[in-house]
């Protein structure tokens, strides 16, 4: 009987591992599990250009129609010319569309869109109600300290917002 069990638990151990093997999408981060962790992604264009000034924010923070009115006046980039080739452009408008909130590619999509109209397009991450639900404890006067600039400044609080990992365990508001 002892065997018997033993065996059943060591089938189950290689079971869960199998079935977790092969129904985590690959690349994702790692987390707390409560839905905190952005999926990782690698997209050169995206990481390159994007990134290249700011955090390059999650595609599954907005939904694809937030992408593309974005990507469509990229000259004007909240007060910026961000202006890029046309393939480049393109290219990266793809991937953003392909892995945006209303994809159905990410938890963390799935999350903001389920407090978002099907037709809404905020053209920040921090006009979602997603977003505001989630900062609703951090006060209002924390955005304008000169270390933090603004709530699109993930990473001043967020330690680990490189990684795509925002969880309470490495949030530290700076004074």
């Amino acid at each position: 009987m002892n065997y018997l069990l033993r065996g059943i638990g060591v089938l189950t151990a290689v079971g869960t591992v199998t079935l977790l093997a092969f129904s985590l999408p690959s690349g994702v981060a790692h987390g707390d599990g409560g839905g905190n962790v952005m999926p990782r992604l690698a997209h050169k264009n995206w990481q390159q250009e994007c990134a290249s000034c700011h955090l390059a924010y999650s595609p599954a923070l907005l939904p694809r129609a937030t992408w593309q009115r974005l990507m469509g006046k990229i000259d004007n980039h909240f007060g910026d010319n961000a202006s890029l080739d046309p393939v480049t452009q393109t290219d990266i408008l793809r991937f953003l569309e392909a892995n945006a909130a209303d994809s159905g590619t990410s938890q963390i999509g799935r999350r903001v869109m389920r407090r978002m109209a099907a037709k809404e397009a905020p053209l920040r991450i921090t006009e979602t109600l997603w977003f505001v639900g989630k900062h609703d404890e951090v006060p209002r006067t924390a955005w304008s300290r000169k270390s933090v600039g603004s709530a699109a400044n993930c990473a001043a609080c967020h330690s680990k917002a490189e990684q795509g990992v925002f969880d309470d365990d490495s949030v530290r508001i700076p004074k």
